[in-house]
C-alpha cells in the first residue's frame, strides 16, 4: 500500500495576510482561493511539489464547534499554540536570511538541535509556528 500526503490544514484568521505570507514571503504558489461568504480557504504549495498542498482555512468555520470552542481556538491562535508546520530546505541559514529580510517574525535563529537537526523557526501572520529543518 502506498499512502502520500496530499493536503494539510493550517488555520488562518486573515486570508489576505496569509496569502501574502505564503505566496510572497515563502514563495509558494497559490493553487486555489475559494470564498464562501466572508470566509476564504486558500490552497498553497511549493512550486516543485504539485501533489502536496497546505490549505489555509478559517478554523472557526468548522461545523459543529461550540461558541466556547471557537473562543478557545481564537485564543490559542493569538498565543501561537494552535497550528504548526515543519518545512525543509537544503540550506537553513540561507532560508533564514531570506525570510528575515522579508520581515517574517523570527522565533528562533538557525540552531543545531541536540537531536541532530539544524533548524530555525518563524511565525506566520496567524501565529502558526513554522519550523524549517535543514535536509542532510
Amino acid at each position: 500500500m502506498t499512502i502520500t500526503i496530499n493536503a494539510s490544514f493550517l488555520p488562518q484568521d486573515d486570508p489576505d495576510a496569509a496569502l501574502a505570507f505564503y505566496r510572497d514571503t515563502l514563495g509558494f504558489e497559490v493553487r486555489k482561493d475559494v470564498a464562501y461568504g466572508e470566509l476564504r480557504w486558500i490552497t498553497v504549495g511549493p512550486v516543485d511539489q504539485p501533489d502536496t498542498s497546505i490549505v489555509l482555512y478559517p478554523p472557526t468555520a468548522t461545523p459543529g464547534l461550540t461558541d466556547d470552542e471557537r473562543r478557545t481556538i481564537t485564543e490559542m491562535m493569538a498565543k501561537g499554540t494552535f497550528g504548526t508546520l515543519v518545512l525543509a530546505t537544503k540550506d537553513v541559514d540561507d532560508a533564514f536570511s531570506r525570510l528575515q529580510a522579508k520581515d517574517a517574525e523570527v522565533v528562533q535563529e538557525p540552531t543545531d538541535q541536540p537531536y541532530g537537526i539544524r533548524d530555525c523557526a518563524f511565525r506566520d501572520p496567524a501565529g502558526n509556528l513554522l519550523r524549517i529543518q535543514e535536509l542532510a
